[in-house]
């Protein structure tokens, strides 16, 4: 089995990672893998190429801004890849984001529906049946049920200064995505419930989780609130690439100021201009110094809170369980989905009364156990089976056709 591979990055990253395991995976099962990505550089080790230039990716990023026509570029760059996948010749090729500044997608659909293999396409996020946005939950926005004639999330990636095109973008992707022989999958049934809202309704969809590395993410002896001089408080942890407000950045700024002298909150992951109007109840830093060091601040965490406004699985959550430490989240995106009542909870966006209730609840409660329990349903290992499965099915149905 050959498995051609898309996505914007390699290696980094959230989804970047994904891949990365996947192509290890397929290896490891006797089989082979490409992997074309858009952006930055990809690890030696991995059978890859970029699409296009960085050069490309600024021209298409500049267009992009001032038309609103993400994907509508990088057409030499696009031909290119056709040229790359026939003579590879995959039995099946696999899509992630195809956003991002580096792909046509017109040509390389119209190209996919000629091919006639099967094609995966796991959906991160909402881009593929939006005219413009990636996440729309922030913005309280659901003009993707009627055609997107407006936006009310212009701009948030992918950024745009004019208003004027999303409906067509809407009418283009759905030209466009509907092609045969294509199956969906999702992280999150929430996401999977979305998509049979969209025009995507006809298509088959699975969900696959998104797992972590249970085997790096676990408890551990951690003295990380002896190192911050906080050993006689209880530690409210929040971890986030970039926080921004949609992250639950102000939120948690507006909850330091509401809670008792018994807490302090831990954020993980700020830029150097928010670590500087932090109020006193909260300690902020940029980032740990690797994954070890995570793991010693969810450890040590006496609850993780993830007020996220938009996210479709947030893999944070499970490693704060695979971690022994409950989870306290809005009720957003396939955030809430990761966690039942025996180790976390979830509420509304902005019910500060709530989010308290469940603090002082959880900071209380004896329940690692259970929470590694719960995360031992996201083992990185499964999911990336159930991919294989996935695989073998869509081959050996179009063998069946033929």
């Amino acid at each position: 089995m050959k498995v051609f591979i898309i996505n914007v990055v390699c290696g980094k990253g959230s989804t970047g990672h994904i891949v990365q395991d996947l192509y290890d995976k397929i290896l490891s099962a006797g089989n082979d893998a490409y992997i074309a990505y858009g952006r930055g550089e990809a690890p030696q080790e991995i059978h890859s190429g970029r699409i296009g230039s960085r050069l490309d990716v600024l021209i298409h990023a500049g267009l992009s801004r001032i038309t609103d026509k993400q994907g509508d570029y990088s057409v030499r760059a696009t031909k290119k890849l056709v040229r790359k996948i026939r003579s590879y010749a995959p039995d099946l090729i696999h899509l992630h984001n195809i956003h991002g500044y580096y792909i046509n997608y017109k040509i390389l659909f119209d190209f996919l529906r000629q091919y006639g293999k099967p094609v995966i396409w796991t959906m991160h996020d909402c881009w593929a049946f939006t005219g413009h946005c990636a996440h729309y939950e922030g913005v309280m926005c659901e003009g993707w049920l009627s055609g997107c004639r407006s936006c009310k999330a212009l701009f948030t990636y992918p950024k745009a200064y004019i208003n004027c095109n999303t409906g067509k973008n809407y009418e283009n992707k759905k030209k466009a995505f509907l092609i045969p022989r294509l199956t969906l999958v999702t992280p999150s049934l929430w996401l999977k419930n979305q998509l049979a809202r969209s025009f995507f309704y006809k298509v088959p969809c699975v969900v696959i989780n998104n797992g972590i590395n249970l085997e790096t993410f676990q408890f551990v002896g951690s003295d990380i609130k002896k190192k911050l001089g906080i050993s006689d408080k209880k530690m409210i942890l929040g971890v986030a690439y970039v926080w921004t407000k949609f992250k639950g950045f102000e939120d948690l700024i507006e909850l330091a100021k509401k809670l008792d002298s018994e807490y302090v909150i831990c954020m993980i992951g700020l830029s150097r201009q928010q670590l500087k109007n932090l109020p006193d109840r909260i300690i902020g830093m940029e980032r740990t110094d690797g994954q070890a060091e995570l793991v010693e601040y969810y450890s040590a965490a006496d609850v993780f809170l993830n007020l996220t406004y938009e996210d479709t699985f947030p893999t944070i959550n499970i490693e704060a369980l695979a971690c022994g430490t409950p989870v306290i989240t809005y009720r957003t995106g396939g955030s809430a989905e990761i966690i039942d009542d025996t180790c976390g909870a979830a509420v509304e966006k902005r019910d500060f009364s709530s989010i308290i209730h469940e603090i002082s609840i959880w900071t209380n409660k004896e329940c690692g156990k259970e929470c590694r329990e719960r995360a031992m349903r996201y083992a990185k290992e499964d999911c990336f089976q159930k991919y294989m499965e996935l695989y073998a099915e869509s081959i050996n149905k179009l063998k069946g056709f033929k």
